[in-house]
């Protein structure tokens, strides 16, 4: 139950920040990093695909005891290709722009290293596991700092002249986020797969039917240091979500694991579950709920309702005419925000009463 709590959190909070009132009117904390450093909104991210690695101990784990292998793949390469396809739908809908399509972004992220964590989970033992994830550490490490760019030089980390956008400017199609960048590009993606290996080893530490006193106390002190070694390394490679730096992976993965033992304690120690109810409807359907939410928020800002002798979006009117009125523009931005999760907690709700999981 501690994990599907944190699942849910964590998608809560990621639509919480991906839909405020106004852009213009946000709270630090609930906006990303402009680059090097980070913010709440930068460890959301690397939280669901650390949750990737642990649930894949759980989902495959069983499966392997009745299971072939092959199916297993099938499976696998199916939910992927799944996956990446909704991230292609949320950046096309409402206007199915072809030409401006893009092929990157969280959702292709989440199936890209889903796909690859898990055919690394199913055929490497567990030491050649921790040399995988090592080496797309240090070897993301090396690729920035040390091999040069062609007219900028080696080890230049700004958002136009760092190697990963060079090499995506050759690697990805159609339309990048930030024009010459794009922070989900597929160069970044090789730490982010290191981000889901170390939660399958924290998975495994969940499954081995140690004292659960003992699980909570590992993933809580083993989390600590991994957020220390991702501060130290961060003084050379500093820690940068738009890059997914190495010191990045393990600073988030030693929040994750931090946040995951408190939950862990609380709920499946202490067996105080009141409070994690919510996050846990949102958390059995994160992937429904992530994909509801984002398809209705560009519906309304697609739909025009009229303003005068002007038209202005569904969602520039509705915050307008009933949040602005009564409340700073940034506080009125988060009461957007926040009711607009309320509603997708409600709908969510429905469909965990009725037991309706929705799976991809």
């Amino acid at each position: 139950m501690s994990l599907d709590a944190f699942r849910g959190l964590t998608i809560a909070t990621m639509i919480l920040v991906n839909n405020p009132g106004n852009w213009e009117h946000v709270y630090t904390p609930l906006d990303h990093a402009p680059w090097h450093g980070w913010t709440l909104t930068d460890l959301i991210f690397p939280f669901f695909l650390f949750i990737v690695g642990v649930s894949m101990t759980f989902s495959f784990g069983k499966r392997l005891q009745t299971e072939l292998k092959r199916e297993l793949h099938r499976d696998v390469i199916r939910r992927a290709t799944i996956i990446f396809c909704l991230g292609l739908l949320l950046s096309l809908f409402p206007r199915f722009d072809f030409a401006n399509l893009r092929y990157v972004g969280v959702l292709p992220r989440i199936a890209i290293v889903y796909l690859i964590a898990s055919i690394l989970f199913l055929n490497l033992s567990r030491r050649a596991l921790a040399w995988v994830a090592g080496g797309l550490l240090t070897g993301y490490w090396a690729l920035l700092t040390l091999v040069p760019v062609p007219g900028v030089g080696a080890g230049v980390l700004t958002p136009d002249g760092n190697l990963a956008a060079w090499i995506d400017s050759f690697l990805v199609p159609g339309r990048m986020y930030q024009g010459a960048w794009d922070p989900e590009g597929f160069t970044s993606t090789l730490p982010a797969i290191a981000t889901a290996l170390l939660g399958i080893f924290v998975g495994d530490w969940l499954r081995r039917g140690r004292d659960r006193l003992e699980i909570a106390t590992r993933m809580f002190g083993v989390g600590w240091l991994a957020i220390l070694a991702g501060l130290a390394w961060g003084l050379w490679f500093p820690i940068n979500k738009n890059l997914w730096t190495s010191s990045y992976v393990l600073f988030t993965t030693g929040a994750a694991m931090v946040i995951l033992a408190l939950c862990y304690w609380l709920i499946d120690i202490k067996d105080h579950t009141r409070w994690a109810q919510p996050f846990v409807v949102f958390g059995v359907n994160a992937i429904a709920v992530f994909v509801l939410s984002g398809l209705m928020a560009r519906l309304m800002i697609f739909i025009q309702v009229p303003a005068g002798d002007e038209t202005i979006p569904l969602k520039s009117w509705i915050y307008e005419h009933l949040f602005a009125p009564w409340a700073s523009p940034t506080n009125a931005s988060l009461a957007y925000a926040v009711v607009y999760v309320a509603i997708w907690w409600a709908l969510m709700a429905l469909l965990y009463r009725r037991r309706i999981f929705i799976k991809v």
